[in-house]
């Protein structure tokens, strides 16, 4: 059996200390995948994440301190503007910010072996999200069989593996949450799987990390619960008085074998057009469409008393109208709400995307296949990059590495190679970075690709520039991406389906003299070159680089 990385039994204890039992099927999974190229993290502190952080007058401020090394640690922040408080234990500030600005502070961590100080902006302004948001979304681990036990379990492996330590954040429900209308608000209350939305939104952010949900503004969305719009004003929606729902106020008064179904598996049920399948889908299908009566100000309303902090807004096509009408009930909301767009967004709206939310997605969903992250990462973003920069993000969907499966979560079909491919491809686009896998069962290779602070720094900078590639011809793909401090960030990735050599050419890359060359997965300094560097590159494979002017 493969040894453990000692970060990996960190999280293992602390797991094993949460009430979770993981240790069997780490142990398991770490003999059928390689080690991973990610060297544990070092004993000293180091702080990670992003460079700056921006927040809405008067809307609550939430931001924890991304730190790696041992414990315990403190923290402090210098130059922190009037209205933050820090905990110095934590090293989370909260509070708000009265008057706009830009705020030059430091932010400090403090061990016994030493202390790590980073230069941060917080700025009060009209922008949010001013780096690409990182978190986990519960769709391609659980689909509809999402719960609020399934979340808050989710959270605190989160928490319990360290992954906040490296600038993962957000918490996010997606499509399965939902039940009926009412409250004062008259606005989507949950079903019974989530007793307790406040509270549950309070435990994600009392652990440090912000909380997303899932809405469309259609009349029922695609797992088969209500939407945004009704075709009565009251709020009540006739397939629900009707009583042809399940428990979950779930459309289709199914039987029980096909509605525990969800995500991959439910579709091929419906693929394979039973009966009871197509039954199910016609009325899931026949509320694809929008009702007479909105709710998008009711709905954002509840959401921010129950603490909401991003949401994903799904149906297709997507339309300038109902963006517009969203992005102002969330303004209205009473806190910062990240406003992500779901499905297919068409480009030739790309400019109202810009100006109404802060991320859609480019393309349809993404699954667990070679061909699916060839055609998205690939094909698919060159003709969006013009429209992104800091706080509008192009979204070619979610991270498919771990255990994915829809609602049965399996290892992801993914060969290793190929899941470095996805997450350097990602982090070179300046993507939003969203797991999808099962955090309870992360194996030491998994836990190697999401926690390499030198490559998630990439995805992070301030810049927010997608990389372009250089080599567009060819299975032999060389991109390059400019960063805020003016070095520059290169991916090598052999397409092909054969082991091929592949050349970083300085002319191409727009770089002139000696560089100094960075091997981001290995953080490793390969030397001072000039004119050209040659890798020989695996199937599917990749090497990412920094390179940075010698002297």
């Amino acid at each position: 059996m493969k040894s453990i990385p000692l970060v990996l039994m960190c999280a293992t204890v602390a797991l094993a200390a949460a009430g979770f039992s993981q240790t069997p099927v780490l142990a398991a999974q770490a003999t059928s995948l390689p080690a991973s190229l990610t060297p544990p993290a070092k004993l000293n502190p180091r702080i990670n994440g992003p460079s700056v952080f921006g927040v809405r007058c008067g809307s609550p401020f939430l931001y924890a301190i991304p730190a790696t090394g041992g414990r315990p640690m403190t923290f402090a922040v210098e130059g922190l503007p009037e209205g933050l408080t820090l905990d110095a234990s934590t090293g989370r500030i909260t509070g708000k910010l009265s008057v706009p600005g830009t705020n030059a502070v430091t932010l400090v961590a403090k061990n016994d072996k030493g202390e790590a100080r980073k230069s941060f902006l917080i700025v009060s302004g009209e922008k949010i999200a001013l780096t690409p948001p990182m978190g986990w979304n519960s769709w391609n681990c659980w689909g509809g069989l999402v719960s609020q036990e399934k979340v808050l379990r989710s959270a605190e492996a989160m928490k319990a593996a360290g992954l906040d330590r490296h600038g993962w954040t957000y918490v996010n429900i997606d499509d399965g949450w939902q039940g009926k209308r009412g409250g004062p608000q008259l606005a989507i209350q949950p079903n019974d799987k989530f007793p307790d939305m406040k509270a549950m939104g309070e435990r994600i952010h009392g652990l440090g990390l912000k909380f997303g949900i899932y809405s469309t503004p259609w009349r029922g969305s695609y797992e088969g619960h209500i939407g945004g719009s009704c075709d009565h004003q009251d709020g009540t929606y006739d397939w629900i008085e009707s009583g042809d729902h399940n428990k979950f106020m779930r459309i289709g008064n199914t039987d029980p074998a096909f509605d525990n179904l969800a995500g991959g598996a439910q579709n091929e049920a419906l693929r394979k057009k039973t009966k009871l399948g197509a039954e199910v889908m016609a009325k899931r299908k026949s509320n694809w469409t929008f009702g007479a009566y909105p709710f998008d100000s009711q709905d954002a309303r509840q959401w921010g008393e129950w603490g909401v902090d991003y949401l994903k807004y799904d149906w297709n096509p997507i339309d300038v109208p109902h963006v517009e009408a969203m992005n102002k009930s969330l303004r209205g909301a009473g806190r910062d709400i990240v406003f992500s767009l779901s499905n297919s967004a068409p480009i030739k709206n790309a400019t109202d995307w810009q100006n109404l939310a802060n991320l859609w997605r480019t393309t349809g969903d993404i699954s667990d296949s070679w061909k699916s992250l060839y055609d998205i990462g690939f094909t698919k973003q060159d003709a969006w990059s013009r429209y992104q920069s800091s706080g509008q993000y192009n979204d070619p969907d979610m991270l498919v590495v771990g255990r994915v499966g829809w609602g049965n979560p399996h290892p992801t079909h993914l060969t290793p190679d190929e899941q470095y491919t996805h997450v350097s491809l990602w982090c070179l686009l300046s993507a939003p970075l969203l797991l999808g896998c099962d955090l309870e069962h992360l194996d030491p290779f998994t836990l190697g690709l999401i926690t390499n602070d030198e490559v998630l720094a990439i995805d992070q900078d301030e810049l927010c520039k997608p990389a372009v590639c250089v080599t567009p011809e060819g299975p032999l793909k060389v991109f390059v991406k400019e960063l805020a401090d003016g070095s520059k960030a290169a991916g090598l990735f052999n397409t092909g389906e054969t082991p091929a050599k592949i050349t970083l050419d300085w002319k191409q890359a727009g770089l002139a003299g000696k560089q100094v060359l960075r091997d981001l997965w290995r953080q490793k300094d390969l030397g001072i070159l000039e004119k050209s560097y040659t890798a020989e590159i695996p199937v599917h494979g990749v090497m990412m680089l920094r390179i940075t002017p010698a002297g």
